[in-house]
């Protein structure tokens, strides 16, 4: 069914390479699309950025040099005016329209930097995605503000508690995404999305895809079954839940599981 997305859930994470593997998910929306037009372009941004590769050697350089191309040059950013629009998590589309969530914004930052030989990573900030550039200590950076510098005082507004008060003890340092995480991120938005919009088919189509580009991600297999049973599929909730069994050692997990397989068995 998905194809062309199904080495994503076969290969080593640090073979993921994340603007590609994105376009190859929009493309299952936009199968008459033409990709190389798209590579051309993440291609043509790419040696934007290694004409700046001589002096731009400092995270802070480099950071510099990443929203000067994306977020000025080829004029990337946030979708403020229609921030729900399903297009803004489709990366073929946010090509076309430059405009974009953090997330889907995130991706063609971090990939373009990896391209020219810089270290960037996705960062796993609640709700808005953030890019990290560099190492040890990342310099953080907003793609969705046009790559503008993220200071402490920012990331703290962002790292939110539970119960929805501002931490005032924030770290200055968040811990950076694995690739399959990233795509991961973006296809839950998608599939939130849909859901809230009673699109409940898509929305199941949505988590069927995260569960082939991330097949050991527990709770995408219990969203589906519980689609799957909302639209009264209950043999192809039960099949999922039997795949979450394979993918998970948690015993309280795998207890919940159980009882609702049982609960469909009944």
């Amino acid at each position: 069914m998905f194809e062309q997305i199904a080495y994503l859930g076969l290969v080593d994470d640090a073979e993921i390479e994340l603007d590609k593997a994105a376009l190859d998910i929009a493309a299952l929306d936009h199968p008459e699309a033409d990709l190389e037009r798209y590579l051309d372009v993440l291609e043509q941004i790419a040696g934007r950025l290694r004409a700046r590769t001589a002096t731009a050697r400092a995270p802070g350089e480099q950071a510099e040099s990443l929203a000067d191309v994306l977020g000025l040059e080829f004029g990337f950013e946030g979708d403020r005016e229609t921030y729900d629009d399903p297009a803004n998590a489709d990366l073929i589309r946010v090509i076309d329209r430059r405009r974009g969530l953090p997330v889907t914004l995130s991706i063609l930052y971090v990939a373009l930097a990896r391209r020219v030989g810089w270290v960037a990573h996705a960062l796993n900030t609640p709700g808005h995605v953030l890019v990290g550039v560099g190492q040890p200590r990342a310099l953080l950076i907003d793609p969705f503000n046009r790559g503008a510098f993220v200071g402490r005082e920012q990331l703290a507004s962002l790292l939110l508690t539970a119960e929805g008060r501002l931490d005032s003890h924030a770290p200055d340092h968040v811990a950076p995404m694995a690739n399959r995480a990233v795509l991961t991120r973006l296809l839950m938005n998608q599939a939130t999305r849909a859901e809230q919009a009673r699109r409940l088919p898509r929305a199941l189509t949505v988590l069927s895809r995260i569960t082939t580009v991330a097949p050991a991600y527990s709770l995408a297999w219990w969203e589906r079954a519980r689609l799957e049973q909302a639209l009264g599929d209950v043999h192809a909730a039960r099949l999922s839940l039997s795949s979450m069994l394979e993918t998970t050692r948690d015993p309280d997990l795998r207890g919940h599981v159980a009882q609702a397989l049982a609960a469909l068995a009944g």
